[in-house]
């Protein structure tokens, strides 16, 4: 079954074979026992080494961060594109049990609680509905969890669980204005078809503040790239919050629940809190007295050009490339130090794609001496936060953020 064939079953019968399913889930569950010649230097970085890789159905060859449920990591090289793409994108499940068929003749989106007029939506209904899109970054909360000093318990991303797409879909605030908020209505709660092994295990049920709910950057969308979502990234429809972290972009969307109180459900009061503080900062001997859920997304910069370790000539222009991205006020400036941190310049920022998507730099630096050297890459988003210089600590592994740098060997 090629690509083509995979994505066009999913889309008009919403069911991929399950043998093709179930022998990659299989395989990938077999820890250990991954395909021959699937060990490799896959997650390029400070520190890279090799890694247990897999394929799932519709994806290339990803880390495996965990596969009972799916936690995949984008291959490093894929960010030197623009827009990630889906068969690379990173894969995110919270509960054990995750779809791998969906029947869109018998699937309806529910909107209901605190509304006039309760809603069940086919794909078709979203479909004959105003489309909007935007280019976004999702990125997990735990994005370079394994950065961690002193570690932390949890999945342990590298840098790669994060993908910048184009989602298309349904703007929420149509939704929930065809649904009919009443008045008094405080949050949203959306639920998506994934389940826990056991009834004990908390339902994924996540919720905005009405107001942000209905801004029109948030969607409910059904595309992303110009395909169908793949089934492993939210088919048939998933919540889109540009600038927020992506526990609250819900996958394999079911239920839209307008509520008169604040959801109290287990992943909003117990799950996915950070410190109260600007920086979401706490010690491992001074835990934070008080949390709060995590939301928007600070200020990062990477290199995507040259690799780590790469062996470059002296005297020669070498091609400096990357990527930077915040929360939705848009990068200002990026700079680049090529001394280890002694002196920066400038960045060449490319065109934008959007305030919520990632903004390529560029630059260019000529080697002068021999030896090891470490590059280093800051941004500032139009706010003025900036990426700092040293990395912020929390006991859940949330937001790492500081300035990356790769080491080179001038020779």
């Amino acid at each position: 079954m090629n690509r083509t064939d995979v994505h066009a079953s999913w889309w008009t019968t919403g069911t991929p074979s399950r043998r093709h399913w179930l022998r990659w889930a299989g395989t990938a569950g077999l820890l250990g026992a991954v395909p021959a010649g699937c060990e490799r230097r896959l997650q390029e970085g400070p520190a890279a080494e090799p890694e247990p890789v897999a394929r799932f159905p519709g994806k290339v060859a990803l880390r495996v961060v965990n596969d009972r449920p799916p936690c995949l990591e984008t291959p490093w090289h894929y960010y030197r594109e623009d827009l990630t793409p889906n068969e690379a994108f990173y894969v995110r499940w919270h509960l054990q049990t995750i779809p791998t068929s969906v029947d869109l003749r018998s699937w309806r989106l529910k909107v209901g609680g605190h509304v006039e007029r309760p809603l069940e939506l086919s794909m078709a209904d979203l479909r004959r509905m105003e489309a909007a899109s935007v280019v976004a970054v999702n990125q997990c909360s735990g994005n370079s969890r394994s950065r961690f000093e002193p570690r932390v318990p949890g999945g342990q991303w590298g840098n790669g669980a994060m993908g910048n797409a184009r989602w298309t879909g349904v703007r929420l605030a149509d939704i929930l204005r065809r649904a009919g908020v009443k008045g008094g209505s405080v949050q949203v709660s959306f639920d998506g078809l994934d389940q826990g092994p056991f009834s004990a295990v908390p339902d994924f049920i996540k919720a905005l503040p009405i107001d942000h709910a209905r801004t029109p950057e948030i969607l409910v969308a059904y595309e992303m790239n110009g395909e169908p979502l793949p089934m492993l990234n939210g088919f048939p429809a998933r919540l889109v919050v540009p600038g927020w972290y992506a526990t609250y972009w819900v996958k394999a969307l079911a239920e839209i629940t307008v509520l008169p109180r604040p959801f109290e459900g287990f992943w909003m009061a117990r799950s996915y809190r950070i410190p109260d503080n600007p920086h979401a900062q706490e010690t491992p001997d001074a835990l934070a007295a008080k949390t709060v859920p995590i939301h928007r997304m600070n200020v990062r910069s990477f290199f995507v050009q040259p690799e780590p370790d790469a062996r470059v000539p002296l005297g020669r222009p070498l091609a400096l490339e990357g990527i930077a991205f915040d929360d939705g006020q848009g990068i200002k400036q990026v700079q680049v130090s090529t001394d280890g941190g002694a002196g920066w310049f400038d960045a060449r920022l490319d065109r934008d794609l959007g305030r919520f998507a990632f903004r390529r730099w560029r630059a260019e630096w000529t080697p002068s001496a021999r030896g090891l050297q470490t590059l280093r890459v800051r941004a500032v988003n139009n706010a003025g936060d900036a990426t700092p210089e040293s990395p912020t600590w929390n006991h859940s592994g949330y937001m790492r953020n500081a300035i990356e740098q790769i080491p080179v060997l001038v020779v």
